[in-house]
């Protein structure tokens, strides 16, 4: 059984802990796209796992974890995290194996990274670790990929830096290629998870272009860098916040007044811990925006929705929810592709009351206060999507399961 996990909004949603939750009854954990811009924390038994590059079921000790085709790897930040984790008492060895297609991200990318966005038409805020670069290369057949470097007439191409910043990886990785479409065959039967990287509105087709990551992000991604067909996927979780992040540039409607709301944004963002895993730079927080939790929904097929960080919202009288935008005027309830569109799009909202308990640790939907059911339904009715995993807290153990996950 193949089960996809992605991020519902602007990435940051917490699909790390979800991953690792879910890894449990499962056998093999592929992340398949994205670069070490992305960063995943996860903490089990008190320990907190900042994760950029391996997938997030290399907790667990009988897990096989990939870096899949849709990747873009820098192998001294691969190496390099995977030191801080056996440093942490994680044996990683045998465990984690390398897509043979999976592109790889030279140190030269990370300036022309730099250099690219200081010409942009559009700055996105990029965090100058040489992900679009890469991509771009891959895009223009220029790329490397992991398995080719072991191919003399490829290895005689490279720039002599190049060659000798790789050299040092090369007996470790030789080791840890794999063939992803004849390994995912091998292993048709297992029950596997397909992580994904940001969140489906950075997508770089279906996200808020220009300002979207450079891979892809939804759950279709998960076909071409997992290594499996699409008959092959049988449910996508898409993971979303009881609010809204994002990070970098970009269009926000729901994005929390600076001025009339400085408060409740700072609240939220330190409550939340809404600071950057990779960069450290604080989020842009904001209400939940149910037009474009909806447009994931369907640009996603998604089968179950996975929200988080529900307990942020513990002791507060109120909870606002975008349920449509006025832009020039008019009524909209559709995700525009236009970022001028968004830009100017006033949210409107819908008022819930507060819960005002602490919901920390609850196991069972139905001990939740009656007014959390009240907000969580609403979103199940209005995005048309059941809400089958609630989290309530960082913990493993934070988590509520309304249905089984690994039945078809």
């Amino acid at each position: 059984m193949n089960i996809v996990v992605i991020g519902a909004q602007w990435g940051d949603e917490g699909k790390g802990k979800i991953v690792d939750y879910l890894a449990g009854d499962s056998s093999v954990v592929t992340r398949f796209s994205g670069g070490a811009n992305a960063g995943h924390t996860i903490v089990s038994g008190g320990v907190t796992y900042k994760l950029h590059l391996v997938p997030s079921g290399i907790v667990y000790p009988d897990k096989t974890v990939i870096l899949g085709t849709g990747m873009v790897i820098d192998l001294e930040s691969l190496f390099a995290e995977l030191k801080t984790l056996e440093e942490q008492g994680i044996s990683w060895r045998g465990r984690v194996l390398i897509s043979d297609r999976a592109h790889l991200v030279f140190p030269t990318y990370k300036a022309m990274d730099l250099e690219m966005e200081k010409k942009r038409r559009h700055p996105i805020g990029t965090t100058g670790r040489g992900i679009g670069v890469a991509y771009a290369q891959k895009a223009d057949r220029d790329g490397v990929r992991a398995g080719d470097v072991f191919n003399p007439d490829v290895w005689s191409r490279l720039r002599e830096e190049e060659k000798a910043f790789i050299s040092p990886y090369m007996e470790d990785l030789k080791s840890m290629l794999v063939d992803l479409v004849s390994y995912m065959a091998e292993h048709k039967t297992d029950k596997k998870l397909f992580e994904g990287a940001q969140g489906a509105l950075l997508d770089i087709d279906t996200g808020t272009y220009p300002y979207v990551s450079s891979g892809y992000s939804i759950a279709s991604g998960a076909c071409a860098g997992g290594g499996i067909g699409a008959l092959d996927i049988d449910a996508v979780y898409a993971v979303f916040k009881a609010y809204s992040t994002r990070v970098g540039n970009g269009p926000f409607p729901t994005e929390f007044d600076h001025d009339s709301e400085g408060e409740l944004e700072n609240k939220v963002r330190v409550t939340g811990r809404e600071f950057g895993v990779t960069t450290g730079r604080p989020r842009r927080c904001g209400y939940l925006d149910l037009v474009a939790l909806k447009y994931s929904c369907r640009v996603n097929s998604i089968s179950d929705l996975v929200l988080t960080h529900l307990d942020i919202y513990d002791d507060m009288e109120e909870i606002k929810v975008c349920t449509a935008y006025e832009i020039e005027g008019k009524r909209v309830t559709d995700f525009p592709a236009r970022v001028d569109m968004l830009e100017k799009a006033k949210p409107l909202y819908q008022t819930f009351k507060g819960w005002k308990k602490k919901i920390g640790g609850t196991k069972k939907f139905e001990d939740l206060p009656q007014k959390a059911r009240e907000y969580v339904e609403f979103i199940e009715k209005y995005t048309e999507t059941p809400i089958t995993i609630i989290s309530v807290g960082y913990e493993r153990d934070d988590t509520m399961i309304r249905k089984p996950v690994w039945t078809r």
